[in-house]
């Protein structure tokens, strides 16, 4: 330090780099204009703590204790014991000494049962279609004809076949 220069006070030399920055000339602008310029903020806070008040460094320890507390927490990672491998089990449909016509007949049967309940919930929507449509008759709602919601219905159905076998090719080519 050259003769006659005196030091710079600790708050001086901490606000440089609040005061000094790289920003363009526009932001320092906005900076000092802004209401969460942390620059007031900060001086007010050492102006304060300056002053020698007898509670000042119990304070401040209790002030930051909370945020210490909390991030010490936050942090905190414990491990008792290491997890261990799962445990897989296999479920198995047919027996192991059961032979190939055996699982033939099987799968006959269950799409025989399969087909049954197929009929039958085929057959409940039907009586459903029934019934609506003679309640709409009876209230005098115009009911279109059987044949024109299944013809609108088997079109839904193969627009939707076409968009999922577009989406699969499209899915295949990438």
């Amino acid at each position: 330090m050259a003769e006659g220069q005196r030091p710079q006070p600790l708050r001086a030399i901490w606000l440089i780099p609040l005061a000094v920055s790289a920003a363009p000339p526009y932001i320092d602008g906005m900076l000092r204009n802004s209401r969460f310029n942390p620059t007031g903020g900060i001086m007010d806070f050492w102006t304060q703590f300056r002053k020698p008040t007898p509670h000042r460094w119990p304070i401040l320890l209790a002030s930051a204790l909370p945020c210490l507390l909390l991030l010490w927490w936050a942090t905190e990672e414990e491990y008792r014991i290491a997890p261990g491998s799962p445990t897989i089990v296999y479920i198995t449909s047919f027996a192991a000494d059961q032979t190939d016509e055996e699982i033939i007949a099987g799968n006959a049967a269950r799409q025989k049962i399969a087909d049954q309940r197929k009929a039958e919930r085929e057959a409940l929507a039907a009586r459903k279609r029934a019934i609506y449509r003679d309640l709409g008759k009876a209230t005098g709602v115009d009911v279109p004809e059987e044949e024109e919601v299944i013809a609108a219905r088997e079109a839904e159905e193969a627009e939707a076949a076409d968009g999922s076998s577009t989406n699969s090719e499209t899915a295949d080519e990438e």
